[in-house]
């Protein structure tokens, strides 16, 4: 019986354990959110006012990243960090808390959907706001930053189970697998 009380109190503390984590996830994943919607909404220095400018779109996919890479010298490394890798990092968070805070989404094809639809939905606001501008560009390389989130996602995923079954190393693994 003393046993029995042990195990049903481990248990109890996994499942509080595992509420408080999910807990935080969700903070986490609200938090970026709210960041990631003032940099792409309101950041004025990232040129996000609304004051009266003439607009700028894109709807010709590589356009402006290949202007970014032609022109890197000019712009300077910043400008084109900012806009090619930082259209990418921004979206990586989303990649892997979309699958971690969504059982449904643990998917690769879900993942990287809501990702774009998400992008997508962001790139449509700003049209429609005027606040930055509409880049199709933009939506290819927040896509990819989702796609390597999942990534992220799937490697901690791994290196969770591996970790629990006392493996570490990811290859033996995989060959134990093909063996069997």
């Amino acid at each position: 019986e003393l046993g029995q009380t042990i195990s049903k109190e481990r248990i109890l503390e996994e499942k509080n354990r595992r509420k408080f984590v999910r807990g935080v996830e969700i903070l986490l994943f609200a938090a970026y959110l709210a960041v990631l919607c003032y940099f792409l909404f309101f950041a004025e220095n990232l040129g996000r006012t609304f004051t009266e400018r003439e607009y700028h779109y894109n709807l010709m996919p590589l356009k402006e990243i290949r202007r970014f890479i032609t022109y890197r010298h000019t712009l300077g490394f910043w400008s084109v960090s900012l806009n090619l890798a930082g259209n990418v990092v921004a979206f990586i968070p989303f990649g892997v808390f979309l699958p971690r805070l969504f059982p449904g989404c643990r998917k690769f094809f879900l993942t990287m959907l809501f990702g774009f639809e998400f992008s997508l939905c962001v790139e449509l606001i700003q049209l429609v706001g005027k606040v930055g501008s509409f880049d199709v560009d933009d939506i290819l390389l927040n896509t990819m930053g989702g796609i390597l989130g999942f990534c992220c996602y799937r490697v901690s995923v791994r290196l969770a189970r591996n970790r629990r079954s006392g493996d570490w190393s990811m290859e033996e693994n995989d060959e134990k697998k093909k063996s069997l």
